[in-house]
Parts: structure tokens; C-alpha cells; sequence
């Protein structure tokens, strides 16, 4: 959810709705026959199901879970052959953005709302690549808030023991000035927390991890093999502890 989507770059640089077009490009060469796929939710793997409905309407053969209701509809729209989960079922690949990465590839994820069904499908994935414009890599997580999954019976209490780690917790609502809560797909409270600089994700992690009532956080750790993430107008491919490599060098998976 970046307001500045649309904006123009420096001139003669991509807008960032044309760098998330470049990224979503770059990730579609990783597409093979018969592949299972995760379909994530945003703007940026909104880019990359239309992408992947155009290739499947040319012919290419792959079935996709989506991480969102909003996601599900566009794939179905498009053509996408869709299943329901199941037990034993796992993705050869998830594609889906996120809100801040960082060089070890933790991410923030559930500025859209889907943070739970995201965690779950892209944990049942063999590979989750994270596709994002030049805005999304930041040197340390935090500046993005950092979102929370409540079952609404428990937000009070979980309010309490999110501010006592000094979160400054926000709870999300329908609409700017709104009085009614927005809730996710899973009908359940969405909370943004403020926690500044981020400098240990893992004992944050498990720090919340411990408090009753939340589903789910969107820290999301361990999970992205890859990201591919747009600079100066090219797709570039990073991977925990290596140099940035141009995404055209890449025709499968690194």
C-alpha cells in the first residue's frame, strides 16, 4: 500500500507502478509447465497474476492458490486454474511482494491485510520469491508499520502487551476517518504497530509469538529464498549473503 505507486521517478527513470511491472517480468521466466504456484496479494503480485493470466491464456500450464480473496478473483478472472487447499499440498513457487525487505531477505509483510494466508501458503511453498519496486529495500525493517493479525475478542489485551514492547499499536480501520474496523479475509482485527527500527526481527518475533490472541505478525523470517527487486530501470536478483545479480541471468530458479 505505497501512496507514491504511481509517482514519477527522476526523469527518465520508471515509475514505481512500471518497476513493480519490470519485477513481476523478471519472475514470470521462473514459470514452468506444471507448475504449482502461490499467488500473492498487492500491488505488485497483482501485476504478476495479470502477467501470469496473459501467459496461461497463451498456453502455459499451471495451477495457483491465492493468498487473497481480491487475488483469487483476478486470477479466475483471468483464466488461472485455481485449487483449494489441502492436506499434503505444497507450491513449487510463491510469488508475492512485500512491504520492506532487508539484505537477509526479512521481510514486512501485511500492509494489504492478507498477512495470515500469506504466512501459511508461502510456508507450504519449496521456493517464495519476493518481487518488489525500488522503495522496498531498506537497510533495517521498521519503517513500515509492522502489522499484526487479532482475533477481535482478544484486541484489548493484546493492545496492552503490544504497547508494553513499545509498539505503539494503531488498529486498522475501514477507511481513513472511519468508525468501523477493517477486517481481513479471515475475519479477524488487523493492527499496526510502530515499533520504529527493528533491530532484532527474531526476538520480536518471538516476543509476539507469545502473546495470546494474535494469529499472526507480519514479520515474515526465513521464508524468501530470493527477491527481485527493481534499481535504475533493471531487475536485479538477491539471495541472503550474495552480491545483487542482474535477473536476466537467471532463466530458473536461482
Amino acid at each position: 500500500m505505497n501512496p507514491t505507486a504511481s509517482s514519477p521517478s527522476p526523469t527518465g527513470a520508471l515509475t514505481l507502478a512500471q518497476e513493480k511491472q519490470v519485477a513481476a517480468a523478471a519472475a514470470l521466466r521462473w514459470v514452468r509447465d506444471g507448475m504449482l504456484l502461490g499467488l500473492g496479494t498487492g500491488s505488485t503480485s497483482a501485476q504478476f497474476i495479470m502477467q501470469l493470466g496473459a501467459a496461461v491464456q497463451n498456453g502455459l500450464k499451471v495451477q495457483g492458490t491465492a493468498t487473497s480473496l481480491a487475488s483469487e478473483a483476478l486470477a479466475r478472472q483471468l483464466g488461472i486454474p485455481l485449487i483449494a487447499p489441502r492436506r499434503g499440498l505444497r507450491f513449487d513457487l510463491a510469488v508475492d511482494g512485500a512491504d520492506e525487505l532487508d539484505g537477509q531477505l526479512r521481510l514486512i509483510k501485511g500492509g494489504g491485510g492478507a498477512l495470515l494466508r500469506e504466512k501459511v501458503l508461502e510456508t507450504a511453498s519449496d521456493y517464495l520469491v519476493v518481487i518488489g519496486d525500488s522503495s522496498k529495500l531498506v537497510p533495517v525493517l521498521g519503517r513500515f508499520p509492522l502489522p499484526l493479525e487479532v482475533v477481535p475478542f482478544a484486541l484489548p489485551w493484546v493492545l496492552d502487551a503490544v504497547e508494553a514492547l513499545g509498539g505503539a499499536p494503531v488498529v486498522r480501520m475501514a477507511q481513513p476517518g472511519a468508525t468501523d474496523y477493517y477486517f481481513s479475509d479471515q475475519k479477524n482485527l488487523l493492527v499496526d504497530c510502530h515499533f520504529g527500527q527493528i533491530l532484532e526481527p527474531e526476538r520480536l518475533a518471538a516476543q509476539l509469538k507469545t502473546i495470546p490472541g494474535i494469529v499472526e505478525h507480519g514479520l515474515f523470517l526465513g521464508l524468501a529464498k530470493a527477491a527481485i527487486v527493481v534499481r535504475d530501470g533493471a531487475a536485479l536478483v538477491l539471495r541472503p549473503g550474495e552480491a545483487a545479480r542482474p535477473a536476466t541471468e537467471f532463466d530458473v530458479l536461482p
